[in-house]
């Protein structure tokens, strides 16, 4: 990896300060760090470390779900090359049972394909090797902002609905978890997630492509992609019959219409 940051390790006892990128105060994130190289886990801790954040690392699957038992880390950080596990494996698996914020990072194969494939997956952020140290800094600040004011505004906005039901359908927003009328877990991708919120803020409301596609939009640099793509996918998942919907109707001219009443469970 090339960076040009300097890397000072803390003394025992030195009292840690502000980071110099950003000004957020010290102590407060408890980073995950997953990567099978030893030396760029050292490396990436102590940096980060003297930044004011506290680093755990995995080399494998094992160790990251061991990790993921103990005390909740703020962030992710994960290596999508991992010897002869698939990153992507691994980002599924813990897209399945928990929103924590992810940053993948890709390189030495189809980077752009890996990006995109992790970003539909629920990645909040990626890096290409080589980066940066600082960029990959201010990267984790930008999540962690990002996070913490959606998780400042969603008490009011959701109330009691945290969990909900529509059309024999449950959504667990806190565990980020949908089941479908026989109980059966369906997984979401993050754009597909962030289009079923939208609707089941505003359900039985006409709402346009406009507004649905800012609500979507988790990333602006990339999927440009027209609204109705991201439609049709969770019409896949939602509707009996996809080609005749009856739960997420086209409103001709407009937008879309959530058509199933959304009760508080």
């Amino acid at each position: 990896m090339e960076f040009d940051d300097t890397v000072r390790i803390r003394e025992p006892g030195e009292k840690m300060e502000r980071s110099e990128v950003g000004d957020e105060p010290a102590g407060l994130a408890r980073i995950l760090l997953v990567d099978d190289d030893p030396a760029m886990r050292q490396m990436i801790a102590a940096f980060l470390e003297n930044h004011s954040m506290r680093v755990v690392g995995a080399g494998c699957r094992q160790e990251m779900s061991r990790q993921l038992t103990g005390d909740e880390p703020s962030l992710v950080i994960l290596d999508l090359q991992l010897g002869h596990e698939d990153g992507l494996d691994l980002l599924r698996d813990l897209r399945a049972h928990s929103d924590l914020p992810v940053i993948i990072a890709t390189g030495h194969r189809r980077d752009e394909i890996d990006r995109v494939v992790g970003l539909e997956l629920g990645a909040d952020d990626y890096l290409t090797k080589p980066f940066g140290l600082r960029e990959l800094l201010a990267r984790i600040r930008a999540v962690l902002r990002r996070r913490q004011a959606t998780q400042s505004v969603a008490p009011r906005r959701d109330g009691e609905r945290r969990r909900c039901r529509f059309g024999g359908w449950r959504l667990d927003r806190r565990l980020r978890r949908l089941t479908n009328p026989e109980g059966t877990a369906v997984a979401l991708s993050k754009g597909e997630y962030a289009l079923l919120i939208a609707f089941v803020d505003a359900p039985q409301r006409p709402l346009s492509r406009e507004y649905l596609l800012q609500a979507t939009r988790m990333h602006e640099d990339i999927f440009d992609r027209s609204i109705d793509v991201q439609v049709l996918r969770l019409r896949r998942k939602l509707e009996v019959d996809p080609s005749a919907p009856r739960m997420i109707r086209t409103e001709r001219g407009f937008g879309y219409v959530f058509d199933v009443p959304v009760e508080p469970c």
